[in-house]
Formats: structure tokens, C-alpha cells, sequence
């Protein structure tokens, strides 16, 4: 390879990365991080997957975990706790997601309607769907401060729950003015979500486990959809000029 042949090759690798990384390219960074995150979200779940065979270290972390929150259990606690798990409950989820989407429809912002039902409707099909292929029991504890019999992994509070204030937050971060306020907009999402999942855990509902692969598998597909209709959003408006 000569040295103009050199040059030319370089200049193409730039251009590219360049691309990638400019926020106002169709295919720029938003793809770049959407996959980016799409990808760890996808490899983190499956790596708790893996091990959720009997006896694992996982496993037994996990019932150890699920047994000290059930000692930890109060009256007061568990009162915040049903609060808290409220927010991440399939009714209230549905009916804040049917409420934003009223919304985008009055004000026909069709892009966050597609966003909304693309993340909230495929992300559903996708947990029932894990949830009956792994088929992982709930904890089993002596005083469980709930009893439920579906399977377990992953938390579909948690996952709801990443899944609609996650997007929530994606939006609300567009518009915003500064970069203390996206900060500020998702720090309080993340620390909802986190603070939902604990409540599961907190309840015996789930395992440490479900809870952070409903957090990575719900990332993901959120990214996954949040990255698709951000890409068709960008090239519509560059059609429009």
C-alpha cells in the first residue's frame, strides 16, 4: 500500500468516526450510544441468565440477599415500600402510558407515540416471553410480606418500570434547557427505578438477580427503540429541508 493509498484510507476511517460521534448526523451518536447501550443491556442480562442454575454462587447470593431484606422487614417500611411498588405496577404503568399517549396525540407528536408504543407494548410481549422461558420460581421465605405465583425473572416492575420512566426521561431530556437539568431529570428516573426494585426485593417478590437483569434487558430494549425512532425522526427532518 502506497502512501497516498495510506492517506485515503485514513481520511475514510475518519470521516466515519466522525459521523458516528456527531449528534447532527442521521447515523450519529445517538445510533452510536443506542447501540452501544443496547449491546451491554443485551450482555449483562445474559450473563445473569446463565447462571441461574441450581447452587450457583449467583443463586446463593441471591437467597441471602432476598433473606436479609425479609429480616429487615417493618410496618412503616412496608407501608413506603407498597407505595413505592405501586409506581412500577403493570395498572398504573398502563394507565400513566395511555395517558402520555392521549397526549402525543393531541399535540401530534406522532415520533413519541410510535416511541412510547414500540418501548411499552414490545417491552411487555418481551418479559412474559422471558419470564416463561426461563421459568424461575420466587422466593420462597418465612414470613413473605407477598405471595405471588407467576414466575419471577425477570421483575416486571422493574422492567415497566425502566421501560416508561426511562423513555419518560429520554424525552424530557431533549427538552431541556441545560445540561444540570438532563442531569437532574436522570438521576431522579434512575433513582425511581432503582427504588422500585428494591421495593421488590424489599417485599419478596424477586431475587437481586431479577431485579438487575429486568434493569439491563429493559436498558436495551429501550435503546433499542428509542435509537430506531430517533433515526427516522432525524432523517424525516432532514428530508423536510
Amino acid at each position: 500500500m502506497n502512501e497516498h493509498e495510506a492517506r485515503r484510507r485514513f481520511e475514510r476511517t475518519r470521516e466515519f468516526v466522525r459521523k458516528r460521534v456527531s449528534p447532527k448526523e442521521e447515523l450519529g451518536r445517538h445510533l452510536t450510544i443506542g447501540v452501544l447501550v443496547m449491546l451491554f443491556g443485551a450482555w449483562m442480562f445474559s450473563e445473569m441468565a446463565e447462571d441461574l442454575g441450581p447452587a450457583t454462587s449467583q443463586v446463593l447470593l441471591d437467597q441471602r440477599v432476598a433473606n436479609w431484606f425479609n429480616a429487615q422487614a417493618r410496618p412503616e417500611l412496608t407501608v413506603l415500600a407498597r407505595a413505592l411498588t405501586f409506581c412500577g405496577s403493570v395498572g398504573f404503568v398502563a394507565v400513566l402510558s395511555v395517558a402520555c399517549a392521549i397526549y402525543f396525540i393531541a399535540i401530534r407528536a406522532w415520533n413519541r407515540l410510535i416511541a412510547l408504543a414500540l418501548t411499552m407494548i414490545g417491552g411487555s410481549f418481551l418479559n412474559v416471553i422471558l419470564k416463561h422461558l426461563f421459568q424461575r420460581e420466587r422466593p420462597v421465605l418465612e414470613n413473605p410480606l407477598v405471595t405471588l405465583s407467576s414466575f419471577g425473572f425477570p421483575s416486571g416492575h422493574t422492567m415497566g418500570s425502566t421501560l416508561f420512566y426511562g423513555l419518560l426521561a429520554l424525552i424530557c431530556m431533549r427538552f431541556a434547557p441545560t445540561v444540570g437539568a438532563r442531569m437532574a431529570i436522570f438521576v431522579a428516573a434512575t433513582l425511581l427505578i432503582a427504588l422500585i426494585g428494591l421495593t421488590r426485593i424489599y417485599l419478596g417478590a424477586h431475587y437481586l438477580t431479577d431485579v438487575l437483569a429486568a434493569i439491563a434487558i429493559g436498558t436495551s430494549w429501550l435503546a433499542f427503540c428509542w435509537t430506531i425512532t430517533e433515526t427516522f425522526r432525524k432523517r424525516g427532518r432532514r428530508k423536510a429541508r
